[in-house]
């Protein structure tokens, strides 16, 4: 079923939740462990997240190095066919434009037709780890818009191979990315919207947000959305902070403000312990409110902690 299926049918706030693939070498056991505990939610769908090659060097026995490629997480596609088969879930594989070029991207997206998925939340992704800025394949995609038609082509039987005609039409249901508090490249909040407007007046049909510590800055988002002329969904992200040092990480690495009175919380605490419980009290006041305000679905980045967010939802159903 499509993510806006979903949400025409819901009665009340969903629930979603998004993981990563394990680490190359690890079993899709280890995913069913980390979902196991949530499940008991009754999860509309479970987002998978979508990780390009990395290059690196690596040292041979004569000392000099080798440049290679490494994928630590790959199986995207595979992991959702074993969540719907598994779970009898829906799953929404990330597709990014990074690493890929737009046949590798073309023959993803078959794939994900063929097992019947009919979900993707497109996205730019970030520049690689030995890159400052972001640089895409010569032959991919450069831009999500420029991903996301891809897939809106694709939908009208559109190949990438022009000797294709009257091709097979998928049917994806399109997501894209917002940020409450402003991709950082783009050089302002209303040039940030309007590249957003673009997306969904190219066809994505709702909005997964960013995550972000402070409600009123979702608020915001949401009002000046509106008055875009953005009508499609808007979901938020959430996360839970568990860990002190994440005070500093989370935004050098996400681009988000810590509000003052979590960033206090956090400061006194003794522990990661101390600090896991004030972040799942934070997170579980956020949802409340989040839910009061009529939001269509609390969308949970796991990331590793499956009984924190096990202990919020828990609280709210």
């Amino acid at each position: 079923m499509k993510v806006v299926e979903h949400l025409a049918q819901a009665k009340d706030t969903l629930i979603s939740f998004e993981v990563l693939p394990p680490l190359k070498g690890k079993t899709i056991s280890s995913l069913y462990d980390h979902l196991n505990p949530l499940m008991e939610f009754k999860p509309s769908w479970i987002n998978v997240t979508y990780h390009r090659s990395e290059s690196m060097f690596k040292k041979k026995a004569d000392g000099t190095f080798e440049k290679i490629e490494v994928r630590k997480r790959p199986g995207t596609v595979g992991i959702c066919a074993a969540i719907m088969n598994h779970y009898k879930i829906d799953a929404v594989p990330h597709f990014i434009c990074g690493g890929f070029t737009k046949r590798e991207t073309e023959d993803a997206l078959i794939d994900l037709d063929f097992l019947g998925i009919d979900n993707v939340l497109v996205l730019r992704g970030d520049a690689a780890k030995n890159e400052t800025a972001f640089e895409p394949d010569p032959k991919g995609n450069r831009y999500a818009i420029d991903l996301l038609k891809q897939v809106g082509n694709m939908n009208n039987g559109i190949y990438t191979d022009e000797d294709i005609q009257g091709g097979g039409k998928t049917r994806f249901c399109i997501g894209v990315a917002g940020y409450p508090e402003k991709h950082f490249e783009a050089p302002n909040m209303e040039i940030d919207l309007q590249r957003l407007k673009d997306k969904v007046d190219a066809g994505a049909e709702y909005i997964m947000t960013q995550m972000f510590f402070d409600n009123n800055k979702f608020f915001e988002f949401v009002k000046a959305c509106r008055a875009m002329g953005i009508t499609v969904p808007i979901i938020p992200g959430l996360k839970p902070i568990t860990t002190k040092k994440q005070l500093s990480v989370l935004p050098r690495l996400f681009h988000v403000d810590i509000p003052t009175d979590l960033s206090n919380e956090i400061m006194k605490c003794k522990t990661d312990l101390d600090a896991e419980e004030a972040g799942t009290k934070w997170l579980l006041q956020q949802s409340k409110e989040l839910k009061q305000f009529g939001v269509p679905v609390l969308h949970y980045y796991t990331l590793g902690k499956p009984n924190v967010i096990r202990n919020v939802v828990k609280e709210l159903v």
